[in-house]
């Protein structure tokens, strides 16, 4: 078992595929045969999922429909002090979590064939990402 945090850079606002610098960041994960990797996101206003790898066009559908969901400059909102996509953002961040959970097998991460890792932006300058990263699993 071990942890470790890495810093992404800033991504624009929108969805973004991270597999590759999730797996570039943890090379240990190659000596585990069985376990499950646990990333976390430090941060309210920025989230993760997984979802479609292939074609870029589902990233974008998505960011359409969060932002149609989950409009800016409601009238309702209170909590507005950084600006008019800062309680959007948290709204999204908690609809689409701030962990997930992966199996490693064979010392790879175990995702569907069309299935990736998305750092979910969700404002215009959220600056860079923090993740800390759990790695559990048997070594072999």
């Amino acid at each position: 078992m071990f942890q470790k945090e890495i810093t992404l850079p800033a991504f624009q606002r929108g969805f973004h595929l991270i597999t590759n610098e999730i797996v570039n960041h943890v090379p240990e994960l190659r000596d585990i045969s069985i376990g499950t990797i646990h990333v976390f996101i430090q941060h309210t206003s920025a989230s993760l999922t997984i979802n479609e790898n292939a074609d870029p066009t589902v990233r974008q559908d998505f960011e359409s429909f969060f932002n149609t969901s989950v409009p800016e400059d409601e009238p309702y909102y209170k909590h507005n002090y950084e600006g008019s996509d800062d309680m959007p953002a948290h709204l999204k961040s908690s609809i689409l979590g701030s962990s997930i959970t992966i199996p490693i097998t064979k010392g790879k991460l175990n995702l569907g064939t069309w299935q990736g890792i998305y750092l979910c932006e969700h404002r215009n300058n959220g600056g860079n990402r923090k993740l800390v990263i759990t790695v559990c699993g048997n070594e072999g």
